[in-house]
């Protein structure tokens, strides 16, 4: 601890240069960095990557010159460093934090580390350089706790990556872990925002909120927190929430964390999905929420009545209170993706009105199917017939449940 203030003092530095070697060719004038050993640069560049956990921008610029330093620095230390245990575990955390595999290259050939500590650094470079089998056989062979937090944790994360796919709860047990041994830390954001998508793999709907409550509380404002929002956004798509209405009210209740204009977004994605996947309940519960949030946000409002509107016409007994929605809307004011809906839409809505039992009421065919010489358009008369009769029978099910 009695470096610390040190080690603030030099991440001070290199966050403040960085800006100048993000806009200019030219290298802006190194920090001086009287440094020992390995473990005291990894040090240093997990007290930078935790402020970017934060949400500090000037961290986050700062990292790439620290890199860039720290990695001259690992390349120049004499070889008889290697021979602690204790730098060969700080060499490994530091490739996999984002610094050149050139180093462990280096201390594997030829050979300058204890034959202990051989498979960690050989696995951690197969990781980075993408020999995802020759990894998963060396790595997985190692137990995390066996190494000291830091280094266990860097190790578990890596883990919980390599066995996702063929094994989501062993992978998520591992994130646990990272996270008991990392609070706080970069590692813990990272942990926490991947056990999120595993737990909806796993189809855990409730840990799923829980974690994403706790993410949402505690790194909303993390550099990667962009990311996340949009990996969440994809996954809110796909629940069909009209099914599952309490389940809605609980995730608009996370989202409050988030700045209203992006909750908003959220909910117009979850919106226009629906209405895409056939959600009809979910699309008219999610567009009602963007019109009471909406406020003076003409553009959200236009775009939540769209898919209101698109919802409707297959609601039953809103057929015309949707179809009047859509024939009244000002294209200028829509997208040229929501302008494909609407026509979409209002095809939809004829092919409604005209089959047997509803009143056969002719409608101005929209532009897009105005014009069957234009065999650029022709394609979509047949294909919103389609989608039509997949709509219709959906809502059919839905009456008789």
């Amino acid at each position: 601890m009695a470096r610390l203030p040190q080690i603030l003092s030099i991440v001070g530095t290199l966050a403040a240069a960085c800006p100048a070697l993000a806009e200019s060719d030219q290298a802006a004038p190194e920090p001086t960095y009287e440094i020992g050993q390995p473990i005291q640069m990894v040090r240093t560049l997990q007290l930078l990557q935790d402020q970017i956990a934060a949400g500090s921008t000037d961290a986050h610029l700062g990292q790439r010159g620290l890199l860039a330093l720290l990695d001259r620095q690992f390349m120049e230390l004499e070889d008889q460093v290697w021979q602690d245990s204790r730098n060969v575990r700080a060499a490994v955390v530091y490739v996999l934090s984002g610094g050149r595999p050139q180093i462990l290259r280096k201390l594997l050939s030829p050979r300058l580390i204890p034959l202990e500590d051989v498979p960690l650094a050989e696995g951690a470079l197969a990781y980075v350089e993408g020999r995802e089998e020759e990894a998963q056989r060396t790595l997985l062979e190692i137990d995390p706790m066996t190494l000291p937090a830091g280094a266990g944790a860097q190790l578990a994360l890596v883990q919980a990556a390599l066995i996702v796919r063929t094994d989501p709860r062993k992978s998520m047990d591992y994130l646990n872990l990272v996270r008991l041994q990392a609070p706080g830390t970069l590692l813990e954001e990272a942990a926490l925002r991947r056990q999120i998508f595993v737990a909806h793999q796993l189809g855990e709907a409730l840990k799923f909120e829980f974690l994403v409550g706790d993410y949402l509380s505690r790194y909303r404002s993390s550099i990667y927190a962009s990311n996340f929002r949009q990996r969440l956004a994809a996954i809110l798509t796909q629940i069909d929430f009209g099914k599952e209405p309490e389940r809605f009210e609980r995730i608009l209740q996370l989202l409050r964390e988030l700045d209203p204009r992006v909750q908003i977004d959220l909910l117009l994605l979850i919106a226009r999905a629906s209405v895409d996947q056939g959600f009809v309940k979910s699309a008219l519960i999610a567009s009602e929420r963007v019109l009471s949030l909406a406020g003076n946000d003409e553009s959200a409002a236009v775009r939540a009545r769209l898919y209101r509107a698109a919802a409707q016409i297959v609601t039953p007994g809103s057929l015309e209170a949707g179809l009047l929605e859509l024939k009244g809307f000002d294209r200028s004011l829509l997208s040229p993706h929501d302008a494909n809906l609407l026509d979409s839409a209002l095809a939809l809505a004829r092919h409604i009105k005209q089959l047997p039992g509803e009143p056969a009421e002719t409608l101005a065919a929209p532009a897009a199917l105005a014009k069957p010489q234009d065999t650029t358009q022709a394609p979509e008369l047949p294909q919103a017939v389609i989608k039509a009769k997949e709509a219709l029978t959906r809502v059919d099910r839905l009456i008789k449940k």
